[in-house]
């Protein structure tokens, strides 16, 4: 690695006009040679002793800015090297040496890792190096098993079997005993359901604290507070994680000594990096444990090395984006703007550091560790869920898997992995695109107000303003007047997905289909017989709660199961994740679902996104579940796992059965001397 850092030294100064590592009076060969080879050796021993240190003093700096300052404190440590160089000091200007240090860093490692490849004895030292540095003074490691969760979120059970048979996923189809090497299967693959709130913050926040109890939807308007509840906003996932805690009355699945990485929300667990519930305690001292970043950014080579795979992926996304565009490729929605980078910051930058951090936790040998991973969530909302671009993503997902089942073979206990997702993801084109008014400007038109020009020209704003004409001309019944819409009135749409909730912020409690019908006669008949709207939930005087559907379909809660009109077409399960939903005390006004198809299982967001989960239809609601042999059976053999909450109660019988002993059944296992 010396002589590879050497020679690489010589080349930097060879190309860049301010890197220079002789005098300008000239040097003979064997002086710069030698010069090269000390600066050289200086910078590896400085990057050994020195950056180590420096990372564990800026580990209270977030995890963005600590990779912006690692190109710069490398490039200073390339100026101490040189500076320290008793033949020559040679010369560089502060921009340059954090180019040459990057291109030392980024070859150092890719060499290192060559060498440790074809010498298996010396990989298996370093890691077991690694664990030791890990674990420090803490007290010897168990020796029974501890349990790694991986959440791949988004990725639905059908779309990890067809991963699998096409080959993009040669690690899982090991592990069920499907891959070309003829391998037993170690693994079994659960299917399980989704709440009617088919995304993470609903599901992971059920398997990772036992209760979404009250979380009907992935944004929501909270009318005593007058607040909308988002789940990926900091001080939202906060209040939802507290809510968890005293409902469930525990902290959650990861208590006592467990990791969370990368996570919406704790699990009570104390070691925790890019957990968002955590964010806005600022002067709570394990809220800004970044520990979990120190396994990444000890090695200032990965910086590098993630910085060009973020501006590669960005180039990817343009250049795949562009192809679609000039192919016309239906459905498509808008990827310019911020979200290239976003897209990059969810494949590479959250993938390196959750992963790595997950490799420093089996190390240090933590008995539970929850991780997610959220590249194929993220890009197919704007690819598709079954595209080309997801295709890769999975692909780089079991190579994470795979890294991660080597590095568990050298961890001081015995690991088992866990794999599963919070929800799945329906294909479909917008609500927009196909009917050409949003969700928001279809119920202004049903309550008579204002609606753009672009909707008003639409045959459905037509209608639902024809609709309000014929309702506003009924008799008026005796003691009831028209009501008259006012601006502080004016309803409250919001989108999680195909899933619709609609609140009107002036009546303080949760209005029935009788106070609704009264106010706005046209608005439940509009929404209920347009053709992208599968059905409605509200509330009733008579009945208690009510399913609407077209053709004037109402059917009461209570007796779906015998009628589910409306909610036939969205599969077994749906009555009662409506049910569940209509018991939250925050449960919209009015709950819109989609238009769902059963034969192609497409669904009509009402975000601007041609893959999309949060309601009821289609993949989003069948997530997978695919655990160890070793391990008790999810659930009975014919019996269905339901709900997240459900899946947290698995999970911690695993952790459970994890405390009992070895595995069944496995060989036993000596840590080398």
């Amino acid at each position: 690695m010396w002589v590879v850092s050497t020679l690489t030294m010589l080349l930097l100064a060879g190309i860049l006009p301010d890197f220079r590592l002789r005098s300008a009076d000239g040097d003979s060969a064997t002086d710069i040679a030698v010069t090269a080879a000390l600066g050289a050796g200086a910078f590896g021993l400085l990057s050994a002793l020195v950056w180590p240190l420096l990372v564990r003093l800026l580990l209270l700096v977030p995890a963005l800015v600590l990779g912006v300052l690692v190109f710069f404190l490398n490039g200073a440590l390339l100026w101490l090297a040189l500076y320290l160089n008793p033949v020559e000091r040679g010369s560089v200007v502060p921009e340059t040496a954090v180019v040459v240090a990057a291109v030392m860093s980024a070859v150092a490692s890719a060499t290192g890792a060559a060498l440790a490849v074809r010498d298996d004895d010396a990989y298996r030292r370093r890691l077991y190096r690694l664990a030791d540095r890990r674990r420090g003074s803490a007290p010897p490691c168990p020796t029974t098993p501890g349990t790694v969760f991986l959440q791949l979120d988004g990725v639905g059970h059908d779309v990890l079997l067809d991963a699998v048979d096409q080959g993009l996923m040669p690690t899982v189809a090991r592990w069920l005993g499907t891959g070309s090497g003829g391998d037993q299967p170690s693994h079994r693959l659960t299917r399980w359901r989704t709440d009617w709130s088919s995304q993470t913050g609903a599901s992971q926040l059920g398997i990772l604290h036992g209760s979404n109890h009250d979380v009907p939807a992935f944004r929501w308007y909270e009318k005593a507070r007058r607040e909308v509840m988002v789940c990926n906003r900091p001080t939202s996932a906060a209040e939802l994680q507290a809510r968890a805690i005293e409902y469930s009355g525990h902290a959650g699945l990861l208590a006592g000594g467990g990791a969370s990485r990368g996570n919406l929300f704790s699990g009570g667990a104390d070691q925790q990096a890019l957990v968002l519930s955590i964010t806005t305690r600022r002067r709570d001292p394990a809220a800004r444990s970044r520990s979990g970043y120190f396994a990444y950014f000890s090695d200032p080579a990965n910086a590098v090395r993630t910085a060009l795979s973020f501006g590669a992926e960005v180039g990817r996304e343009i250049v795949q984006s562009t192809r679609a565009r000039a192919r016309g490729q239906r459905p498509r929605v808008s990827r310019g703007g911020l979200y290239p980078f976003v897209r990059a910051f969810a494949t590479v930058v959250q993938r390196d550091v959750v992963v790595a951090a997950v490799m420093g936790d089996l190390l240090a040998g933590r008995t539970a560790v929850y991780a997610d991973l959220v590249a194929y969530d993220e890009v197919a909302h704007h690819s598709g869920p079954t595209s080309r671009d997801t295709e890769k993503v999975l692909q780089r997902l079991d190579r994470a898997l795979a890294l991660i089942e080597n590095v568990a073979e050298h961890a001081p206990r015995p690991y088992r992995l866990v794999v599963l997702s919070d929800h799945g993801q329906s294909p479909g084109e917008t609500f927009r695109s196909r009917y050409g008014l949003t969700l928001g400007d279809l119920v202004r038109a049903g309550c008579g107000l204002p609606v753009p020009r672009r909707a008003r020209r639409t045959h459905s704003g037509a209608e639902a303003r024809a609709a309000v004409r014929a309702a506003l001309h009924r008799p008026v019944e005796e003691g009831t007047e028209h009501y008259r819409p006012s601006r502080g009135s004016e309803p409250v749409v919001l989108a999680s997905g195909n899933l619709g909730l609609i609140s009107f912020p002036d009546v303080p409690h949760r209005m029935t289909k009788e106070e609704i019908d009264a106010r706005h006669p046209a608005l439940l008949p509009t929404l209920a017989n347009h053709p992208g709207i599968g059905f409605l939930l509200v509330r009733s005087e008579r009945h208690g709660g009510v399913v609407l559907g077209a053709y004037g379909a109402e059917i009461p809660l209570d007796e779906l199961d015998d009628d589910p009109g409306p909610l036939a077409a969205f599969g077994p399960g749906a009555a009662d994740a409506v049910r569940r939903t209509h018991t939250f005390p925050h449960t919209a006004d009015i709950m819109v679902n989609s238009f769902h198809d059963p034969v192609d299982g497409e669904v009509l967001a009402f975000e601007e996104q041609i893959g999309s989960h949060g309601g009821l239809g289609g993949a989003q609601s069948r997530p997978f579940l695919l655990s160890p042999l070793a391990l008790s059976p999810p659930v009975a053999e014919g019996a269905v796992l339901a709900g997240a909450e459900q899946v947290h109660h698995v999970l911690r019988r695993w952790l459970t059965e994890s405390d009992q002993g070895e595995l069944p059944g496995a060989p036993g296992r000596e840590r080398a001397a």
